[in-house]
């Protein structure tokens, strides 16, 4: 086993060149567009699970927010199957950069703020300011709202690094104290090989739940705004 512990938080690298793109691009093999009258079960699922996201996620949105239907759709979709990719041995998470996080949140989150500034600019500006506040109150409550503002992508970016990182590593930590533990005490390393399938288990559960909560607060920004 790599005793590195980082060591797949690494982009991989064949021949000296990134294959970072390949990777982010394979959970397309997933998803095929059906060209058949009637699809086969896997195609009906998929499809049926997608249309149950679409309409959770979107259901709160009037006509405008319903234009980011296919985009809201298909973020979670794809940071899901990276997550349950990740999960794979041997494989490379792209969700675990940072850099990657942060070049799908800050542009979705633009995006939704400069809706809400062409569409309820007047109520876009409002919440800098609250009704009511006191005068002395007002450049400061200016700046907080604002730096909250501005922190909203990197939060997003950075919930969904350190979930998926965090578990990455228990796992890998907890991997080699079972590997460890096999040569001086069976039992201690049953027990705790059975810790780790628990917590592979949560960790499919994570993968899952981080991809609604990195999309659904995108919906909830874009609902803000329009």
């Amino acid at each position: 086993m790599n005793q590195n512990l980082f060591a797949s938080f690494t982009t991989p690298v064949v021949l000296g060149i990134p294959i970072i793109t390949l990777i982010i691009m394979f959970p397309i093999i997933l998803f095929p567009t059906s060209t058949r009258l009637i699809n086969n079960r896997m195609i009906s699922i998929q499809q049926w699970l997608t249309k149950l996201t679409s309409k959770q996620l979107m259901g709160m949105h009037n006509s405008k927010g319903q234009t980011w239907s296919l985009m809201i759709t298909s973020l979670i979709l794809f940071i899901a199957s990276t997550n349950l990719l990740g999960m794979l041995p041997h494989s490379f998470t792209p969700t675990t950069q940072l850099s990657m996080n942060l070049g799908m949140a800050i542009p979705l989150w633009a995006g939704t703020v400069i809706m809400g500034f062409r569409n309820k600019t007047k109520a876009s500006l409002a919440h800098f300011l609250p009704q009511g506040t006191p005068t002395f109150l007002i450049p400061m409550l200016v700046i907080i709202e604002t730096i909250s503002l501005l922190i909203q992508p990197m939060a997003l970016a950075v919930r969904l690094t350190a979930n998926i990182t965090a578990g990455h590593l228990l796992m890998h930590l907890i991997g080699m104290a079972t590997l460890a533990l096999t040569n001086m005490s069976l039992l201690t390393a049953l027990i705790t090989f059975v810790i780790l399938t628990l917590l592979t288990i949560l960790e499919f559960a994570v993968a899952l739940i981080q991809a609604y909560v990195f999309t659904l607060l995108v919906s909830l920004y874009l609902h803000d705004n329009t």
